[in-house]
């Protein structure tokens, strides 16, 4: 039996995820699950404990992250690449487009249980991406990336009482959108050299570049509608030459993944990524600020072993095969 350690950040959605582990206590021992929780105290501390759990021995174990985006972002940084370490979510932030990109429900105690179940199944083995900075400096993330409008709304969601304050409406989510009205007719596009294995595109008055593993980010907004985690490559979304009411449309259009179909919105798959730019724009990873352009991608194929309901893309090909030839 694999030992279970949970990782709570008890301050995500301004504190309220301490209830939510509440729950998901009383839930573990009411069906008698072993388990560990340790409980983060600062920005970085998730990173520390998941890689501490894991340099603890050799033996296979599964460790589930409760709160936001942020927290299973920290987590993974601290097990990447550690192949007895399987990865769970439980959502307790505002955004949680890691549990919607991986099909883990919404609902905390329903999460649990699909977690338990999944346990007991073989996990996904996923990509991440490594971003390597100017200054040699390294993130990965497993959701997505950004540069331009996108990393500077992050940032700025990050940095402000607003989250919080809605976190107490619960209309956390909404944050990005007040903040998006906000910095929508100062914000100043500029031009982005981008490189994709190789092959050089020159984009002007661009608005933001995404990178992305999964469908979502922002709190579900449906950036790369047909990314997948386990496919062997990122799913690029550039958004460029676009007036700035346009840009609204572009931005209502994205909770449904319809801006791909605006001329000024083009997409590219990828594995080895390079972004210059003619001005130091903003980087986020899973929605965390690391820093400014110039920067490098590169795919980490199968890196992360996650608890998830999505399928493995071999196994759906092969069960899809399988049904052809039957026929």
């Amino acid at each position: 039996m694999k030992e279970i350690y949970f990782i709570v950040n008890p301050k995500a959605k301004n504190g309220y995820c301490l209830k939510i582990w509440e729950r998901i206590e009383n839930q573990l021992k009411e069906k008698q699950v072993s388990y560990f929780a340790v409980f983060t105290e600062y920005q970085g501390h998730a990173k520390k404990l998941g890689n501490q759990i894991a340099e603890k021995n050799c033996e296979e174990k599964i460790i589930i992250a409760v709160g936001g985006d942020g927290t299973i972002h920290e987590v993974m940084n601290g097990v990447v690449k550690k192949n007895h370490i399987t990865l769970g979510f439980i959502p307790g932030g505002s955004g949680n487009d890691f549990s919607r990109g991986f099909q883990i429900p919404s609902e905390p105690v329903e999460a649990l249980t699909v977690i338990l179940r999944l346990m007991k199944q073989e996990a996904l083995a996923i990509d991440i991406g490594k971003i390597k900075m100017a200054n040699q400096q390294e993130y990965n993330f497993i959701n997505n990336m950004g540069a331009g409008f996108d990393a500077v709304i992050s940032y700025e969601v990050n940095q402000s009482r607003m989250k919080a304050l809605l976190n107490k409406l619960s209309l956390g989510r909404l944050v990005y959108v007040y903040f998006l009205l906000k910095k929508l007719f100062t914000y100043k596009t500029t031009t982005i050299d981008l490189s994709i294995d190789g092959q050089k595109h020159i984009f002007e008055q661009t608005w933001f570049v995404t990178v992305s593993n999964q469908p979502y980010y922002g709190g579900g907004m449906k950036i790369a509608p047909i990314a997948e985690p386990d496919d062997g490559l990122f799913d690029i979304t550039v958004v460029h030459q676009l007036s700035r009411l346009k840009l609204l449309l572009v931005f209502v259009s994205v909770f449904w993944g319809k801006h791909i179909h605006f001329k000024e919105v083009k997409t590219y798959k990828g594995k080895a990524i390079s972004i210059h730019s003619t001005d130091s724009l903003f980087v986020h990873a899973d929605g965390e600020h690391v820093g400014h352009t110039p920067l490098t991608i590169q795919l980490q194929d199968k890196a992360v072993e996650v608890l998830t309901r999505i399928r493995c893309k071999k196994q759906v090909e092969l069960k899809e095969r399988d049904r052809n030839e039957w026929y």
